[in-house]
């Protein structure tokens, strides 16, 4: 690898979270957690490619939905343990729910209140095909 890729802190599973922001709008679409394979992948395609914990391997964003991340820019943290990836979202859809962004509920006197619309049902999106 590269030497800028041992400036990362990977955590005790090989881990490091990844945030993906809309580089138009600066909104944050999503926090996903990247391995050394899935880095390296994402830097030399230009498409985000995460690690799915649950699935236990590499999850290429879109590759089910559609929904890819054009990756614009890599940055890290000052503490060498989080990644920010500026991305291009295509579809304007970046969460399984078929919302903008994986932040779409706000605490309101002291509930969870969703404050973003579905923009497609993920029935259709992940449907079988």
């Amino acid at each position: 690898m590269n030497e800028w890729f041992e400036q990362l802190h990977w955590d005790e599973h090989g881990l490091v979270p990844a945030i993906a922001q809309d580089a138009a709008s600066g909104r944050v679409l999503t926090l996903a957690w990247m391995s050394r394979e899935s880095l390296a992948e994402t830097a030399a395609s230009g498409r985000a490619v995460y690690w799915s914990r649950s699935r236990g391997k590499l999850w290429r964003k879109g590759d089910e939905s559609g929904h890819v991340q054009k990756v614009l820019e890599v940055r890290l943290d000052c503490d060498g343990d989080a990644v920010l990836l500026k991305v291009e979202q295509v579809g304007a859809i970046a969460c399984h729910t078929g919302r903008e962004s994986c932040f779409f509920r706000k605490l309101e006197n002291g509930r969870w209140v969703t404050t973003d619309p579905v923009k497609k049902d993920p029935s259709l999106i992940y449907a079988k095909k």
